[in-house]
């Protein structure tokens, strides 16, 4: 069975999330990166949108009638500003060094309310939690910690001097909702794929305590902002605590993710700068 077409894969559900807004993504340029064998870029085309297809090594692109370009994101993805209506990063992220670069250039390339669609596996949920606690290992039981063996994934300097690196920067939806936010993004929709059936043992144990914990942590934050009576901040410590709580999160294998830039990147600091406190400031 081709992963396109296995509901284990989050290569189906994206493709069930293509299919389904084909419509809304219709004669669209959509960046796919990183490519990898093509799979994702046929949909693109089938759908009837522009595909442009980068990855760090565009020998394994299986497509003769779609072109894959080499591209690094630490050097940037080579087009023009503002010239995709979608990106897709699908299984990308946790392969980065520098997230937030690489949400600022997602940022660069996507046109004003232009859509980024993340996909990831899935760092919050319990299964992935409990991991950490136990050996700081993706998966225990299973699999080690990230180490210098089983990390790099893949190494071919007569090709590039660049490093494909494994899973070694997991990361979760609380840290995917702060990258898109401090380069101008909003989260728009996230998508649930699958139930992990360990995270799902594990939810009635756990998620007493996740919900009060986090519910402490909300309340106590609140109360040392209670002399500004900002409801932005407000804001922001809710759409944060929910995230904290969703049961769907919790369980879910993969973090599925639909960003619209709402803002240049470069805009975001004046932003900001009204809700936090300027050096020289008490």
């Amino acid at each position: 069975m081709n992963y396109e077409d296995n509901p284990t894969s989050i290569k189906y559900h994206l493709k069930k999330y293509l299919i389904n807004n084909q419509e809304r993504f219709k004669n669209k340029h959509i960046i796919d990166f990183p490519a990898g064998n093509g799979v994702t870029s046929r949909i693109i085309k089938k759908i009837g949108s522009t595909p442009l297809a980068f990855d760090l090594f565009p020998e394994y692109f299986q497509l003769d009638d779609i072109e894959c370009k080499r591209a690094n994101i630490s050097d940037g993805i080579p087009v023009e500003d503002e010239i995709a209506d979608i990106i897709i990063c699908q299984e990308g992220i946790e392969h980065f060094s520098d997230q937030l670069s690489a949400f600022k250039e997602f940022n660069r390339v996507l046109k004003q309310n232009g859509i980024l669609i993340i996909t990831t596996p899935n760092y919050s949920n319990l299964r992935a939690k409990l991991s950490y606690l136990l050996s700081e290992s993706e998966r225990f039981n299973s699999k080690m910690p990230p180490n210098e063996i089983d990390s790099i994934w893949m190494s071919k300097q007569d090709i590039t001097k660049d490093i494909y690196f494994g899973h070694i920067f997991l990361i979760g939806i609380q840290k995917l909702r702060l990258f898109g936010k401090l380069s101008g993004f909003t989260i728009k929709n996230i998508q649930f794929t699958r139930i992990k059936t360990t995270s799902l043992l594990l939810l009635p144990l756990f998620y007493p305590f996740i919900f009060l914990s986090n519910l402490l942590t909300y309340f106590k934050n609140l109360k040392k902002k209670r002399n500004t009576q900002n409801d932005i901040i407000k804001g922001i410590y809710k759409e944060i605590f929910l995230l904290s709580i969703n049961p769907k999160i919790l369980v879910d294998g993969h973090l599925f993710i639909e960003y619209e830039k709402i803002m240049d990147h470069n805009d975001v600091a004046n932003k900001l700068s009204g809700i936090h406190k300027n050096f020289g400031t008490t």
